[in-house]
């Protein structure tokens, strides 16, 4: 499922890194740093998709020569301790196309230029080869001073400040989830993002009745696996799928990520059976069936979801046409009215039932024979399951209230003698 990761860091000469170093090692080229004197070359990275650099319209033409534009960032900070460039780090959703990434990933980046005048470059990186086929990615560069026909000259102190810094960010935050929602509504896809927390967005479901939702927003965020462990993870389940083996975590925090992780599917994959069974009954509902029918037919199409997960159905009502029985052309023909087809169908089933008096309760169902047995004649022996399905379908609603509120007050007199039988041997003893 599509999963929201958006982080800022930055690059601090304090730290020992440098502007240039970073570009060219996601980029995925030669840079040389004038400042330091050093040559960074990563032409032999793997893994790049795509790069592009997007700058101011009033920007000079250096601005687009990669290697000079980095040079000139680090040349515009004096300091030792100077914060020269910010990183914005994307997950990219992989239900989407690649155009369909890249895009997105480029509409982010122009608002950075159009928000805050800065220089961006972007590298869009693909999974890699040992690790989760669906974590496609893009870092997206900038610089920390505006970009101007000068050159580089303030700096983005919106970004820097305690007090406005995690406004921006946060707007910057829901603006990269409405691209990313956009985009999978645009391939059909029925997962959407959400770059709130999971307390807010368990606030937000209880406000709107949904109590599914708001019990599986109320969780623990995950644990970060960290490099290490997370490289160890990932070769512990490729030895497991070469292998032929059920993958097993080898750190603790690994285990800790998977329990959590198969709970959530857990939660999804019952939530589902139980939308597709309220769906289900719903359309049979609506189809004329009766309640023990369409709840039949609900129950089918929770339990069959697991033969049909392979398969790629046209849409819900073949599949629902499946799962209760009925062709598509059969579905479309005229029903005459008064014809009960819950009835019938039940009338097929007690007529492959081989056990007692099976052809006795097919007859009842029809309503022959009624008064062939008397009342005391089927309270002496035990009803069949087709037989008491039978009343339940012939009885109108007042009938069973009533036997309802009649078995109530058969169970009060039993439990009255109970207490006097209890109360009797107390007084024995």
């Amino acid at each position: 499922m599509a999963s929201y990761h958006l982080s800022v860091k930055t690059i601090k000469r304090s730290a020992g890194r440098s502007a240039t170093a970073a570009a060219a090692y996601r980029v995925g080229e030669r840079i040389e740093c004038q400042r330091e004197g050093r040559v960074h070359d990563y032409t032999r990275k793997q893994g790049i998709e795509e790069t592009f650099i997007l700058t101011p319209k009033d920007a000079p033409d250096w601005a687009t020569d990669r290697s000079r534009l980095w040079n000139e960032v680090e040349a515009s900070e004096t300091r030792r301790n100077s914060v020269t460039a910010r990183e914005w780090e994307l997950a990219l959703p992989s239900e989407i196309s690649a155009e369909d990434r890249s895009q997105i990933t480029r509409d982010f980046a122009q608002e950075l230029v159009s928000r805050y005048g800065v220089a961006v470059d972007v590298a869009i990186h693909a999974p890699h080869r040992e690790g989760d086929q669906r974590n496609h990615h893009a870092h997206v560069l900038t610089s920390t001073r505006k970009l101007d026909a000068d050159g580089f000259t303030t700096k983005t102190r919106v970004l820097d400040s305690a007090k406005t810094g995690g406004v921006e960010i946060e707007q910057m935050r829901g603006l990269w989830a409405e691209l990313q929602n956009r985009a999978l509504e645009r391939a059909g896809e029925v997962e959407r993002v959400d770059h709130r927390s999971l307390e807010a967005q368990r606030e937000a479901a209880l406000e709107r009745g949904d109590e599914l939702t708001a019990e599986e927003l109320d969780r623990d965020p995950e644990l970060k696996l960290g490099p290490a462990a997370n490289s160890m993870e990932r070769r512990a389940k490729a030895m497991a799928e070469r292998q032929g083996r059920e993958y097993k975590p080898v750190t603790e925090r690994g285990a800790v990520v998977h329990a959590a992780r198969q709970a959530r599917a857990a939660f999804r994959e019952m939530r589902a059976r139980l939308e597709l069974a309220r769906e289900t009954y719903g359309i049979e509902r609506e189809a004329g069936q009766g309640r023990v029918s369409a709840g039949l037919a609900a129950l089918r199409a929770a339990t069959a979801k697991d033969r049909d997960r392979d398969r790629n159905p046209d849409d819900f009502r073949e599949r629902l046409a499946r799962v209760v029985g009925r062709s598509e052309d059969r579905d479309d023909t005229p029903k005459p009215e008064g014809r009960n087809y819950a009835r019938e169908r039940l009338k097929e089933i007690m007529e492959k039932d081989a056990g007692r008096d099976g052809q006795e309760a097919v007859h009842k169902l029809d309503g022959h024979g009624e008064h062939n047995m008397s009342d005391t004649g089927r309270e002496a022996r035990k009803l069949s399951v087709n037989e008491r399905l039978k009343d339940v379908l012939n009885k109108p609603r007042e009938k069973l209230e009533i036997e309802d509120e009649r078995a109530q007050e058969r169970g009060d007199d039993e439990n009255e003698n109970t207490r006097d039988m209890d109360r009797g041997e107390g007084h024995s003893l």
